[in-house]
């Protein structure tokens, strides 16, 4: 049977991959801060369905606990088929408005344990001459988007690099980009969304499936839905003047601003209406 290991995998597409890898009958080994929810997803999966769940309860951005993580990779005896790195989180406020202690751990877990135990899995696959690394970029890499968005741009880079060298040897590198998925990412960051229409959102369980379908195939890129390939391939190609005035950190200021004057307006018609219209609303 297989087994995949999964960074940051309580929340958000983390969890999306736990449980659908442990429906497809992949063991798993869970790795997260949070030893609680952990242990508590864990003992959920294993209820559901019959496989084993290995739980470590690790900061990725300390570099002792991340070898721990490095060490599991290499076990010749209990093998990791595929590796997700998944774990990742944003930040409150502006690059001057945080402290850059909170910007180093940051881009610790952002990027540092990426090569970590890219550079364990991939030299444990290749001697079994089969494995899987599955990288979670995201599509702000091809942004101007503060620190986030450039440690995802290393992401990308980092894993179409990783995906040639192991070109032949029977294990692939696929980075997964994906646009704005309905998870508890911008919730945990203090970000307010409201102003982006619905359309814009991704669920979850599609950007899971699309990324294990294109990481079985070998591909490099995974980019789920068509729109979103567009707006890639347009941000890929796009003068770098125009990404920039389009993309840079002043843009969320902007989404937010929109969310206030969508929220106010709301608030007017339903002012606007019978007092016993806006009971219903408040069922």
């Amino acid at each position: 049977m297989a087994r995949a290991l999964v960074t940051g995998s309580t929340s958000g597409l983390g969890l999306e991959f736990g449980w659908q890898l442990a429906g497809t009958g992949h063991d798993l080994v869970l790795v997260s801060r949070d030893e609680d929810r952990l242990r508590a997803v864990a003992e959920q999966i294993r209820d559901v369905h019959d496989v084993t769940v290995e739980v470590m309860s690790v900061d990725l951005s300390d570099r002792r606990e991340l070898e721990r993580v490095e060490v599991r990779l290499t076990d010749p005896v209990d093998p990791v088929d595929l590796l997700v790195n998944n774990a990742g989180y944003g930040l409150r406020g502006g690059f001057l408005e945080v402290g850059v202690e909170d910007h180093e751990k940051q881009l610790d877990t952002l990027m540092r344990a990426v090569l970590v135990l890219s550079h364990a899995a991939a030299r444990t696959m290749v001697q079994r001459r089969r494995g899987a690394i599955l990288n979670v970029s995201s599509l702000a890499g091809y942004t101007t988007a503060g620190p986030y968005a450039a440690s995802k741009s290393w992401v990308t880079v980092f894993t179409e690099s990783l995906a040639m060298e192991l070109k032949g040897t029977g294990v692939t590198a696929t980075a997964l980009l994906p646009g704005f998925v309905q998870t508890e990412f911008h919730e945990r960051a203090a970000m307010s969304m409201d102003g982006l229409p619905r359309i814009t959102w991704l669920k979850a369980p599609y950007v899971v499936e699309q990324a294990l379908k294109d990481a079985a195939k070998g591909s490099v890129l995974s980019i789920p839905s068509v729109k979103y390939r567009t707006a890639g391939e347009m941000s890929r190609i796009a003068p770098r003047p125009l990404v920039r005035a389009m993309t840079s950190p002043n843009w969320y200021r902007r989404l937010q601003a929109r969310s206030v004057d969508r929220s106010r307006r709301r608030a007017s018609r339903r002012n606007l209406r019978a007092p016993w219209q806006r009971e219903d609303d408040a069922l």
